[in-house]
Parts: C-alpha cells; structure tokens; sequence
C-alpha cells in the first residue's frame, strides 16, 4: 500500500492493542503500517520516519518470546516503547525488568518528573495526567542513557527517555481513549520523527474501493448480511466499486437474531435502495447444530461452521456457478486480534468469520474482507461518508452468533475445580474494604460469588473466571438500593478484580424474586434453545426500547442482555443487563445508565413471568470482555 509514503512502522509483539497504535496514528493523518518484531531492517523501507514497540502478553525475560531483531534498535531513527515494548527497551540497554511489587489494570495517575516536564514527548501533556495500564511485570532499574520522565504511585519507571538517542518508553497504553492525553503523546512522537500528515478518509475509502476491484477481479461476491453495521458498510463498498448486479447479500435469519430483527433488515436494506439481497431462514438448522452444547467456543465454532453449510446450500438453490463467485465478511480488525490471527497474539475467542471453513477459504483467496483492517468507528465514518443513513450506521453491533452467545450454557453440574475455585474467589471478595466506596451502603451489603464462569481478558490472555455479586440494602418488591453515584461503584468493581486471580467481573443485584430467596439461585441445565432465546428476546426488547423512548440508544456503544441459567427452577431464568461505552472495541467502560431508566427497565423485566433476578454488569474492558461467552 503507497510504498512511497512516509509512515511510521509499529512492531507488534502481539498486544491487543498493537493495531490500535497504527489506527490512532491514521486517525490523526500519520501513515503507519504494522510489521513483525523479526523483520529485516531492510523490510521496513527507506521510508520509515519512525518505529513504534507494541505491547505483548510476554515477559520479557522469558524463554519464548516473540523473536525481535535487535539491530533495528541500531536504527537512527526515533523509537518509542509501550507497555512490552518500554520493557523490551530497557532491558536491551542494561535495565532490570520483572515482577512489579503491585500490577497495574485499569486507570492510574501519571506525573511527570523533573526531567519530564521538558521532555518532547510530554510536551503540552499535564503534569499529572490519566493513563491506561494493563501489566504486572515492570521496569525495576533504568537502562545506560535513560532517565525518569514519569512515574505512578505503582509504578515508579513508568515513562522513561534517552534524548540522545531519541530513545523513549512508556509503561500505559497511549492508544487507548482511556489515556486522553494519548493522542498528544503521539503527536509529539510524530513531531520528533519529523512526520507530516499525509493520510485521510478519502485516501482510506478510495483504497478499499481500490483493493475490492483488485482482490474481485472478474468474480462476483456473495457477502453475510447481517444487519449490523459492519456488514452494512461491506455491502455498500461492493455495491459501489463493483455494481448490484456482481453483489448478492445474504441475510440468514439463523434463529440468534433480535426481536422482528430480520423483518426489520430487509424492511431497511428496501428503503435505502438495496434490491440485491436475499432472506433464508435457516433457524432450525443452527438451532440443531448448537443442540446440547456448553462449552462457549465449540458454539461458536458449529455457528460458524454452519453459515459455511448454509452458504453452500444457498449457492446450490441459486444455482450460482461456484468458480465465478467469492464469499465476502463484514470482518473488523478486533475480531482477527481476538481469534489470535497475529503471529505473536493469545486466541481471547474464536470468532464465527475465523473458524476452519472460513480459513480454508481465506487461503485459497475466495474471501474478500474490505473492512479488515478497520475498527467500529472508522467503519461508521465511512458508512456515513459515502451516504448510509444513520438508521444503518449507528446500530448497535450484532455479532453473526447472535443471541446465540447472550445464552450461557450449563449442565447444571458444577466443574471439576469450580466449588474449591468459588471458594478462593469468595475469600477474595470478603477481603476488600467497602467502607471508602459506600460507607453507610457496606453496613447492609451482601457479598456473593455468581456459580457461572464469564469470558475476560487480562494483560492480553483469556481468562474464565467467577462474577461477583454485590447486594446493597433491599428495598420494595425485591428491588436493592443502589449507591447514587456510579463513580463509586466503579471504583468498587475496580477494586474487587484489581485484587482477585478467581474474579474478573463485578455486577450489582438489581432485583430478586421475592418469593425466592437467595440460595435458590441455583444453577441449573440449560441449553442454547428456541424457549431459552425468546426469553432473551423479550428481555432485550424491553431494554432497546426504553433505551430508543430516552434517548440512550445513541449515547452508548452497544447493550447486551445475557440470560443466566441460573434460577429456582430449570424453566426460569435470571439477567444480566451489559450496557457498555467504547470507541475502539479494544476497552469499554459500563454504560452509567440513569436510574429512573434502570427502575423502569427492570419493573418491566421482572414483570416477565421467569425471571428470579436482574443484575447489572459495572466491569470494564480489561478485565471483561463486552459478552459473557
């Protein structure tokens, strides 16, 4: 791509971050590709202003490490460190890396030091600034040339440069917008690389509509229409480099959608001059291909192995000649990270778009993905800019599974470690003092492990591990008070996971049954069902509707209503409301939702004949990811 443009390279050592790095530098008109650690000097160009060393889920003094060739250190350029990549730089010039006393996850306090406030790369950031930090290991003496230029409470090496050699390190994420001085610190790193802006959303959108004729050449596409956002975007791109009359979408109804979803797609794609698609319902058929299943990536893996039955399926009744067709995805960047498609990244999920079938196809080039290298709001501004109504654009993300994922699944017995596990997670819990986040609430407050293991992530690695389950005081008709200020429980839910390894989620009890008591929350079998999914429909519907009546539908990110088999019988149910906002996938902050909103949502739902509780997840990302699955 333009390889006579100046750009900045990042080295990606297999961060979930490390393409955030290259899209916050496009965002800001810095051209900027990503490369492996082990690559020659001589494979990076003789355009490179400027190299960046990403964050990775290794230690740095660990055997198996990501392979990095050192004499790119030897490079005249200016490099900059993050997180692995400010470790890796500090051991390569004679510094100590390993275990820091006390981990970092989540947000902390950067001041700078003496040094710091004349330092370019902190030029015009606060004193004392917010970071984003997601690492155990740390500095624990400088390397030769390098001084202090910021340090946390925690972490007392947490920025640190050598001006000679235009060498700089930092411990936090500057990519994420939970840094929000992030974006000057890269500018700065810009500045000192003497790179000028030279990357834009026209150059962006005339290069995927450029690679799409390319990677099409003479072959029509077919392209999973799902509805969201991401498949919209797609669609619109092949329907503008190649015409309707080369592009199919197909919208399958695969029993995992919303309420009225699919009557609801077709009914947009129509108004907005879409004529080239088609509707099959293939619900049965998904519904038996995830019959009987638990474990959450083998549902993934049939969901995603049963589009490609599908797919073959529609191209024989539509008797399309198979060597003139492609199959198209609305696939984003995230979704490849969190697969483990880097050389050096960790699998957080499997994502229906990167399962066996799809990858056989990728390797014999008959997929064509035009977002791939994109994230939500790039592709949302991109939506907009070539005339996609906000209707289409702004809805919020559906993943191809669907409900599918929303609906944990159980046999109802517990796992092999899960009672000796809960326990450990339960001391944890009983450890942290509450008494600083709600002093008079902590008097009454209930404390509890959920029987469920939920999806997070960690310092770049997977975990599965127990929510926590804060009750405060009840109040009428099985309703709990709630603190007024969600600052405070935030800074609870912070608290509780920053300290647990058996903890990676904190919710709030919003209501019980009141004629259930607590022990009656059992867990109990459950499968991924046509009865099961119609209760999460109808407790999601009544969510997105009160979010559209108040004007929330548009202020958050997305919202996830996740249905627990977790209850006083097997045909009831409890739920987990997950509203989070985000601007890059890569972190989230819950979604602080009015409370009068909450009270009306949750009398609504508990109206539902089978339901025995509601809670509300108050996790960010990291730890949990946005779903339970």
């Amino acid at each position: 791509m333009a390889t006579e443009r100046e750009k900045i390279v990042v080295l990606d050592f297999g961060s979930q971050y490390a393409h955030l790095i290259a899209k916050r530098l496009r965002m800001m008109g810095y051209y900027s590709e990503i490369a492996l650690p082990s690559a020659s000097v001589e494979s990076l160009g003789a355009n490179v202003k400027g190299i960046i060393l990403s964050g990775g889920p290794a230690s740095v003094y660990e055997e198996n490490i990501p392979e990095f060739n050192s004499a790119i250190l030897d490079l005249p350029l200016p490099i900059l460190g993050l997180c692995y990549g400010h470790q890796l730089m500090a051991q390569s010039y004679g510094g100590k890396v390993g275990k820091a006393e006390v981990g970092e996850f989540g947000f902390a306090q950067l001041s700078k030091s003496q040094a710091g406030k004349s330092s370019p790369l902190l030029a015009g950031v606060s004193d004392t600034t917010q970071v984003w930090m997601s690492h155990q290991d740390a500095v624990l003496s400088l390397g030769s040339g390098f001084e202090v230029i910021g340090s946390t409470k925690d972490c007392p090496f947490a920025a640190l440069q050598d001006l000679n050699r235009k060498r700089f390190s930092l411990q936090c994420h500057c990519e994420v917008k939970d840094t929000p001085e992030g974006n000057t610190i890269f500018a700065n790193f810009a500045k000192i690389c003497g790179m000028q802006k030279n990357w834009d959303e026209d150059t962006v959108l005339n290069h995927i509509l450029e690679s799409i004729k390319k990677d099409a050449g003479d072959k029509n596409i077919l392209l999973f229409l799902s509805g969201g956002v991401d498949s919209t975007v797609a669609f619109a791109l092949l329907n503008k480099a190649l015409g309707q009359e080369r592009v199919l979408g197909l919208h399958i109804d695969n029993g995992f959608m919303r309420k009225n979803e699919s009557a609801n797609v077709e009914k947009a794609y129509h108004a907005h001059g879409f004529n080239n698609f088609i509707v099959e319902d293939a619900s049965a058929g998904f519904l038996n291909a995830i019959k009987g299943l638990t474990d959450p990536q083998k549902k993934r893996m049939a969901v995603g192995e049963h589009f490609i039955t599908v797919r073959n399926e529609v191209v024989a009744k539509q008797k399309l000649d198979e060597s003139r067709w492609m199959l198209a995805q609305g696939t984003l960047y995230p979704d490849i990270i969190e697969s483990g498609g880097t050389k050096n990244s960790h699998t957080i999920k499997t994502h229906h778009n990167r399962v066996a079938g799809i990858q056989a196809l990728i390797e014999k080039g008959l997929i064509i993905e035009p977002l791939k290298d994109l994230y939500k709001d790039e592709v949302r501004s991109i939506g907009k800019k070539i005339g996609l109504e906000d209707d289409l654009v702004m809805r919020h993300p559906f993943p191809g599974p669907g409900l599918s994922i929303n609906v944990l699944c159980t046999d109802g017995k517990a796992g092999a470690n899960d009672e000796e596990e809960m326990k450990k997670a339960q001391a944890e819990l009983d450890a942290v003092h509450f008494t600083q986040f709600c002093e008079k609430c902590s008097q009454t407050l209930k404390r509890s492990i959920l029987p469920v293991r939920s999806v997070g992530v960690q310092g770049d690695f997977r975990t599965y591990r127990f929510p926590a389950v804060l009750t405060f005081r009840p109040e009428e008709n099985g309703s709990y008070h709630l603190p007024e200020k969600w600052e405070k429980l935030e800074a609870a839910s912070v608290a509780v996971t920053n300290s647990a390894r058996y903890i990676n989620r904190c919710i709030i009890k919003l209501w019980q049954n009141p004629a259930i008591k607590d022990e009656d929350l059992r867990l109990q079998e459950g499968y991924c069902d046509k009865r099961r999914l119609d209760q999460t429909r109808d407790a999601d519907d009544i969510v997105l509707t009160a979010l559209h009546k108040e004007g929330w539908y548009n202020k958050i990110f997305q919202h996830l209503t996740i249905n627990l088999p977790c209850a006083s019988s097997a045909d009831r149910c409890s739920f987990v409301l997950r509203p989070v906002c985000s601007e890059d996938v890569m972190t989230a902050r819950f979604a602080p939702l009015p409370q009068d909103l909450l009270r009306e949502i949750v009398t609504k739902i508990a109206a539902l004949p089978y339901v025995d509780a509601i809670f509300y997840d108050v996790t960010n990302k990291p730890p949990a990811t946005f779903g339970w699955e």
